[in-house]
């Protein structure tokens, strides 16, 4: 593996948030092959890649689908070619964090963005129920939680693993457009598709800010960006 010289590059903030929806997207979709080398974040996590820079703070992975940098502390190593070692996976410091971390690693979606997303629906409630009917801690609408397959909604696993695939869904329909995508996990897709960009609706806009808002703090917290297939 070739190693490019170092520069030293900064990470705000605000860069990682408008990378962030793309980034769980991307990474998702990468498909596994026979022999590669491989990033190991401190999530556990695996990435197939190509090739790496590193970047004074950040480290910039080559892959199959294109680049990404990431900040050099979510790193944990390289491994060459199908050389896996145990990793101990980190979880987030909330409630039910092991099914969080199952159904992000399952589905290949941030654990940071599918605690946030509970933060905000019910508060870790798992016994949460809307004026609108949606129940649990991800507030699964009834005909989601049917097309999921959910037989109780009030299960914190089976209701984390729906969100979570629902989450998947969403991401990969807006193409990793974090703001799209929580917009229609809170007012529908129609709505999305309506406005063609988040609705004008007020709880909607806030709900997305608080979303957003929580992820910051979770990503900060825990310099953990994603979880991987």
């Amino acid at each position: 593996m070739r190693i490019e010289k170092h520069s030293l590059i900064r990470f705000p903030w605000t860069a990682a948030k408008r990378a962030i929806g793309a980034a769980i997207v991307l990474f998702a979709a990468l498909a596994p092959v026979a022999r590669a080398d491989y990033a190991v974040l401190q999530s556990g996590q695996r990435v197939h890649i190509t090739g790496y820079e590193t970047l004074g703070e950040t480290i910039r992975l080559t892959m199959p689908g294109g680049t990404l940098e990431i900040p050099a502390d979510s790193l944990l190593r390289i491994d060459p070619e199908d050389t896996f070692l145990p990793v101990k996976v980190k979880l987030l410091d909330v409630p039910y964090a092991n099914f969080i971390a199952a159904s992000a690693h399952s589905h290949g979606v941030a654990p940071e963005l599918v605690a946030s997303v509970i933060a905000v629906e019910s508060n870790f409630n798992p016994n949460a129920v809307s004026v609108k009917s949606a129940r649990g801690l991800m507030q699964l609408m009834p005909e989601t939680a049917a097309r999921f397959g959910v037989t109780n909604m009030f299960d914190p696993r089976q209701n984390i693993d729906a969100g979570t695939r629902y989450l998947k869904e969403l991401l990969l329909r807006y193409n990793g457009d974090l703001a799209l995508t929580l917009a229609a996990y809170n007012a529908g897709p129609d709505r999305v598709g309506q406005f063609r960009n988040v609705p004008p609706y007020r709880e909607t806009r806030n709900y997305v800010r608080l979303v957003t808002d929580k992820l910051k703090k979770n990503y900060k917290s825990s310099n953990q960006i994603l979880a991987l297939q």
